[in-house]
């Protein structure tokens, strides 16, 4: 079974996005702000967004089961306050969940958090509860920059999020580090800010101790674990000079890298890189770059096609499309038991 554990629903139908419009403007005057139950989407449009798109592509590519989540960049947090946020994920969240219900041999999902600036993450519990005792979703999308762009959230090892974790570890779930639109002129959305947090994310766990308290706690840090592996003899350094244990003791049983790399000597240097283990199958399909890469005449987000490239053994190829996925979401490799699979 492939799995592909980073999908968004980036392909909603057009009328979220003008109810979005609608609410942001009204941000200021609440009594001109649109009513949720305006929100008109039904079961066909879902069904023409999903089946013209993302279904049609797992099919065309081979992979089996798509995590879905909403799309990152929606979910722009530093817009508003935190009612704004809640209301926008309830929205999000159960949007993935009809999905799932309507292609549930395709789609599992994963849940967007109502983050928002300077509030509290325990405002999120709520929702996340919801989400996974209601909709069945296995992981939750963890934003480590609700300001879009400018950092001014402590870092993934502060006390400031055990809240999440304690629930996290309750509900045996894990996080994908993901940030989400970049309001900073400075960095672009998808070409700076996701790959600066995924490296960011990564050297906030390495200078603490998160995972003493925390010893179950998963992350998956996404787009191949941003210039992560590419300078993996700079962190090693870096925790030996910190007087850190060994990256293998001291992260790599509770942090994991994706295959959103769209590339072929990307994914070959990931795998040469990380222990296999430690890599989960996933596309961000259909995401930040949806063209054809002239040099292959292939699309560049086709990720399975770099996976069968690499100097991989047929055990490793298994692990990284299925075994690694059921061990970091138990409640996904629940899920598939239950349907036999």
């Amino acid at each position: 079974m492939i799995i592909d554990i980073h999908g968004h629903y980036t392909t909603a139908p057009p009328a979220l996005e003008a109810w979005r419009k609608r609410q942001i403007a009204a941000i200021g005057d609440p009594s001109s702000a649109p009513k949720v139950s305006e929100l008109l989407i039904s079961d066909d449009d879902i069904r023409e967004t999903i089946e013209s798109n993302q279904l049609r592509l797992m099919k065309q590519r081979g992979s089996d089961l798509t995590v879905f989540s909403p799309r990152a960049s929606f979910m722009a947090h530093h817009i508003g306050d935190f009612q704004v946020s809640s209301t926008w994920a309830a929205i999000c969240n159960e949007l993935c969940y009809r999905v799932s219900q309507l292609f549930p041999d395709y789609f599992i999902p994963a849940a967007m958090l109502p983050q928002s600036p300077g509030v509290a993450p325990e405002t999120c519990i709520p929702e996340l509860v919801k989400c996974v005792e209601q909709y069945g979703a296995v992981a939750i999308n963890l934003n480590p920059d609700p300001s879009g762009g400018h950092w001014n959230s402590p870092p993934l090892t502060d006390r400031h999020w055990y809240p999440i974790y304690e629930k996290m570890v309750e509900y045996d779930l894990p996080a994908m580090v993901h940030v989400s639109t970049s309001c900073n002129a400075c960095f672009h959305t998808t070409g700076a800010h996701y790959i600066n947090a995924d490296t960011t994310a990564f050297m906030q766990l390495l200078q603490g101790d998160l995972f003493k308290d925390f010893p179950t706690l998963r992350f998956v840090i996404p787009h191949g674990g941003g210039a992560v592996p590419y300078h993996w003899g700079r962190y090693r350094g870096l925790a030996q000079a910190l007087q850190k244990p060994l990256l293998s003791e001291h992260l790599m049983r509770n942090v994991f890298f994706d295959t959103c790399v769209y590339h072929q000597p990307g994914i070959d240097l990931l795998t040469q890189v990380i222990p296999t283990e430690n890599i989960l199958f996933a596309s961000e399909m259909i995401g930040a770059v949806r063209g054809i890469d002239p040099q292959t005449g292939h699309y560049f987000d086709d990720t399975k096609r770099y996976i069968e490239g690499s100097a991989l053994t047929p055990e490793q190829r298994r692990q990284i499309y299925d075994g690694n996925a059921r061990r970091v979401y138990p409640r996904l490799a629940a899920a598939l038991a239950q349907r036999g699979k």
